[in-house]
């Protein structure tokens, strides 16, 4: 249960009802963006309100009038997901910046310049996504938000969404500590073995990740891999 003192009212008006729950701000974020979150656990008071700060319970004929079911979790998921949560300035701006460094690095991982097919910085990025003047919103999914962001930046940095391709060559000595890896960062399109023993594949993954795919793949090899992009 998370304290009176660190939750926010999450609201939801039905007709001329309110109904309120005291929520953990930062749970009904996690919540909104998927996680596996119990979230009554994460209330305040596992009840739901007319006004919770006259606290004024909603009648169970209201609730099952309402929402079909007086059950506190399928409710508390409604009014999270359909309704407004009050935050301070402090919660807010505190969410949004963790936000933006997920959605950040979900662009890193997953963009790239299509002119160089190499992957951006993050630096860049979020320079970009300033200048840009993007409003990163606590509550909507960071996969939600990252498709509005990569429009906005186009016009600032030339970038885009795409999964690339890559051959991979890898001596027969090799290829037992390397094989995991490639496996780990992408789907395996092709495969086989050469007549010398050594192994040749093909691996698609997300565009900025090719990076740490190289320095995986060097580690595992100690630099005897040859790779290059595929069309």
């Amino acid at each position: 249960m998370v304290s009176l003192e660190e939750a926010v009212i999450a609201r939801l008006k039905k007709g001329e009802e309110h109904f309120e729950v005291l929520v953990d701000p930062y749970a009904a974020a996690d919540f909104i963006d998927g996680k596996d979150i119990n979230i009554v656990q994460n209330l305040a008071i596992d009840t739901v309100f007319k006004d919770s700060k006259k606290g004024t319970h909603a009648s169970e004929d209201t609730l099952i009038k309402h929402f079909g079911t007086s059950d506190i979790t399928e409710i508390t998921k409604q009014i999270i997901l359909k309704g407004v949560i009050q935050l301070t300035t402090e919660q807010r701006h505190k969410m949004q910046k963790n936000k933006k460094a997920r959605i950040i690095e979900s662009i890193a991982r997953n963009a790239m310049d299509p002119k160089t097919k190499s992957p951006h910085p993050r630096q860049r990025i979020e320079l970009a996504m300033d200048q840009a003047g993007v409003h990163v919103d606590p509550f909507k999914p960071v996969s939600e938000q990252v498709k509005t962001i990569i429009d906005l930046l186009r016009p600032i940095i030339p970038i885009s969404m795409e999964n690339i391709r890559i051959s991979v060559k890898i001596p027969a000595e090799y290829i037992g500590r390397a094989y995991g890896t490639i496996r780990n960062f992408g789907s395996l399109e092709r495969e086989n073995w050469e007549s010398d023993g050594s192994w040749l594949g093909i691996i698609k993954l997300p565009a900025g990740m090719q990076n740490d795919f190289y320095d995986k793949l060097n580690d595992a090899t100690k630099g005897n891999v040859s790779t290059k992009i595929l069309k």
